[in-house]
């Protein structure tokens, strides 16, 4: 079986997620949300963003969460502003739009938004014949791999509040986002209005935290997450997961060895000629090869197609909580033979 660098969720879960969810196997639980495990990681999560008030919701994956916020937020009336390459403008299927939301897209710079694009956004949203821009959409890290630093949120944050515009940050891969700028956790309650704390992709089986850090949003939200069919009966299922992934620094220690290892797979890479189409500080890296290369080294390993880079393309290599050290050595030894030829 080929060695998988196709994404950061490939692998079931972290052992230590995993042996909590067997530990509570033959427990009996309240449903939906409601229960002990799910009670303790909301206190968990509190707890290290510095804060108890905020409102944290579980729900199994990120197109749910997405959906589930911003049909929450916005009027009938309103749009989502989001950089081309956001999540929810390309992997969801018209996730959003199906709520009945448009999602208005601005080229962005490297996978972010700026202030400047936020004005520019409003500056053609002018009367009742368009959609009003209601919300800006970003990602820590973003989908190519970049991230926000403290002071481009801050930047961000204000631009929206100035322009009565709500921010919220899509964390699937937040813990990787963390690890790679100088946004600390307990920030990010001063930095948006709603955000959400990715496990998928992180080694979590399943499940995203969604947090509530504007009172505007907080009542009734759980009808909400019904009434758009993402509540789950077996709330406990995620609870305990994010139970154990915040009874330490466990959350954090695997966005920080996935990191590690993508920048040794980086620093590699360089050192054998491949060029990046990007720097990217987090686990998601882009090297570019010939065609030829590429059908190679598809012969050996999975991982993404992203796009042509004039007569070459470029794919992405993403490393996750389980990948080794060892897989890494391996992929750059396969890589130097068949560059070499």
């Amino acid at each position: 079986m080929k060695y998988s660098f196709r994404n950061d969720y490939s692998e079931l879960c972290h052992p230590e997620i995993f042996e909590a969810l067997i530990a509570a196997q033959k427990e009996q639980n309240s449903g939906y949300g409601l229960d002990k495990h799910s009670e303790n990681a909301k206190k968990l999560i509190q707890e290290k963003l510095e804060t108890n008030n905020c409102d944290i919701h579980f729900v199994t994956g990120g197109t749910q969460a997405n959906a589930t916020v911003i049909s929450y937020i916005l009027r009938p009336y309103e749009a989502v502003l989001s950089c081309e390459s956001g999540h929810i403008n390309v992997h969801e299927t018209g996730a959003i739009e199906a709520t009945g939301h448009k999602v208005y897209t601005v080229p962005g710079q490297d996978g972010k938004l700026y202030p400047i694009d936020i004005i520019n956004a409003l500056k053609t949203h002018t009367d009742e014949h368009m959609v009003k821009i209601g919300m800006v959409y970003i990602s820590q890290s973003t989908e190519v791999g970049t991230v926000y630093s403290v002071s481009e949120l801050k930047a961000l944050y204000d631009c929206c509040k100035e322009n009565n515009l709500y921010l919220y940050i899509d964390g699937a891969r937040l813990s990787s986002g963390l690890a790679a700028s100088d946004v600390e956790f307990h920030m990010l309650k001063d930095l948006c209005d709603v955000m959400y704390i990715g496990g998928t992709k992180i080694g979590l089986m399943s499940g995203e935290a969604i947090v509530i850090f504007n009172d505007q949003f907080k009542p009734y939200f759980r009808h909400h997450i019904k009434n758009k069919t993402a509540m789950l009966a077996k709330g406990f299922a995620i609870g305990i997961q994010f139970e154990r992934a915040f009874q330490d620094n466990l959350y954090f220690e695997m966005g920080k060895h996935e990191n590690e290892l993508a920048h040794f797979l980086s620093n590699e890479l360089k050192t054998l000629g491949v060029p990046l189409l990007s720097e990217s500080p987090t686990n998601q890296i882009f090297p570019i090869f010939s065609k030829d290369q590429v059908e190679e080294l598809k012969e050996l390993y999975d991982f993404e197609i992203w796009g042509e880079v004039e007569d070459k393309i470029a794919i992405r290599f993403v490393t996750s909580w389980a990948t080794t050290k060892e897989a890494c050595i391996e992929l750059i030894q396969d890589i130097e033979k068949i560059i070499s030829k």
